[in-house]
């Protein structure tokens, strides 16, 4: 996989307050939130709440953090496979994400001939920010890819989210970069290494972007209540 050097992306600064869970960025003194934070704020909880009633509040905690520990361990891997820079995690964690990582480059990556930014930071104007996995060009389409670890296998309709925030990343991305992402593409992987691939383009990107635009315009509502 090659690098194109035809987009130049310009670094935010992130910060997390670890108490609120809020993300933000800042872009020349101006701070945005993050499309996470967007997302988690106005999206219904009920069912994680029933789930943490379910499993019991310690055994919730456990899990998120052993899941977001695995996550971050299997994006090093695929990012640094990205941009050839040598990496290996030798602890327990990064020994369940090394295989999931490799099963991630070796299917889903495969339809991407070049790409342009790994780990890209982008924002819109006053509005939200966030770092987008990889910006590419694949199966001859310009994308924005994201990559996700899972403890089970998904159905499309429990990760809506993963569709906007591709494509809140995808409007920012052309309204700096004055370009046409036309795909996005989500590559999920579990711990026992069953892969899947969820694709969109067209009138349904176009749909998640305008739903995308709802949940921020919710956002902005919300935090001036």
């Amino acid at each position: 996989m090659k690098k194109n050097d035809k987009y130049a992306y310009a670094p935010g600064s992130r910060t997390t307050d670890h108490e609120s869970g809020t993300r933000t960025y800042d872009f020349k003194g101006l701070k945005l939130p993050s499309v996470t934070t967007i997302l988690s704020r106005t999206k219904d909880q009920s069912f994680l709440d029933k789930w943490r009633a379910r499993v019991g509040y310690e055994e919730a905690k456990r899990i998120k953090n052993l899941s977001s520990r695995r996550g971050t361990s299997m994006h090093k891997f695929i990012e640094n496979h990205i941009t050839g820079i040598g990496y290996d995690d030798l602890t327990e964690i990064g020994a369940q994400a090394k295989p999931m990582a490799q099963k991630i480059i070796d299917t889903g990556l495969a339809p991407v001939t070049e790409y342009y930014g790994s780990e890209v930071t982008l924002h819109y104007p006053g509005l939200y920010a966030g770092s987008t996995d990889l910006v590419c060009l694949h199966n001859g389409k310009e994308t924005i890819v994201d990559f996700k670890q899972a403890n089970r296998p998904k159905r499309e309709e429990w990760i809506g989210d993963y569709f906007l925030q591709i494509s809140a990343y995808a409007m920012a991305h052309d309204h700096i970069h004055k370009s046409n992402i036309e795909q996005g593409v989500i590559l999920i992987c579990t711990p026992d290494l069953y892969f899947q691939e969820f694709k969109f383009d067209g009138d349904e990107m176009r749909q998640y972007r305008h739903k995308f635009l709802e949940r921020l315009s919710q956002y902005y509502v919300q935090n001036k209540a």
